[in-house]
């Protein structure tokens, strides 16, 4: 009988020591479970916050390539209008086309590769099969070592696809070396010297007529739509 007594008395000291043990550890536990949640929390957050940022960093730029999509497509009629003037309106339209296509997704805009279109075969009814005293071939008149630089046979430069494609290639290469400077890179397409200034003059002699033609359509649109 005494050894049953001093056995639940040992018993009852050792969970007399337990529980106190167990009762400091429980906020101990407490604290880890709300950090686990707070940690838990807070990554969810950054990862929202991440997911938030980068929703709106695509949600502008798609708003800035439709913006630009539609500054492109306005320039496509006043372009047309004025191809007609030296070819036909079946091949104005399709010139037309090709320079809005080709400058999709560079920094250039369809009426700087129209402005050296007209520039260097307006005269020549912007013909494909235009060749200058010096070799250079086709519409934009790529010279054949040009061509060859850019991945193309100079004979490929009668499709106007291919020529279309080689010309911004190569206002491209003239526009880094002109630091960033599109007219200065226009004036480089053609060459150096005097015979440069007077392409730039013509360049924007075309330019203000494209400029002018988009104005006076943009003009008799509204105010078809006001009538």
């Amino acid at each position: 009988m005494k050894f049953s007594v001093v056995r639940v008395t040992l018993a009852n000291r050792q969970s007399h020591q337990v529980l106190p043990k167990i009762i400091m550890r429980i906020p101990l536990l407490i604290l880890a479970f709300l950090l686990l949640i707070a940690v838990t929390s807070n990554q969810a957050s950054v990862n929202m916050n991440s997911g938030t940022a980068q929703s709106r960093e695509e949600l502008i730029k798609n708003r800035q390539k439709m913006k630009d999509r539609a500054e492109r497509q306005k320039q496509l009629p006043a372009i047309t209008s004025i191809f007609a003037r030296h070819t036909s309106w079946d091949r104005a339209y399709r010139l037309a086309y090709l320079c809005y296509e080709t400058t999709i997704d560079t920094p250039f805009k369809p009426m700087d590769l129209a402005e050296l279109a007209l520039a260097e075969t307006g005269g020549h009814a912007l013909s494909a099969d235009a060749v200058s005293s010096e070799g250079a071939l086709g519409v934009w008149q790529l010279m054949p070592n040009r061509a060859r630089s850019h991945g193309y046979k100079p004979s490929e430069m009668k499709k106007d696809e291919k020529c279309a494609e080689a010309a911004v290639k190569e206002l491209k290469s003239k526009l880094e070396m002109s630091a960033g400077n599109l007219l200065k890179a226009k004036r480089l397409y053609c060459g150096a010297g005097e015979q440069a200034r007077l392409y730039e003059q013509k360049i924007l002699k075309f330019r203000r007529m494209i400029m002018a033609k988009m104005e006076m359509m943009q003009t008799s649109g509204t105010k078809e739509l006001e009538s």
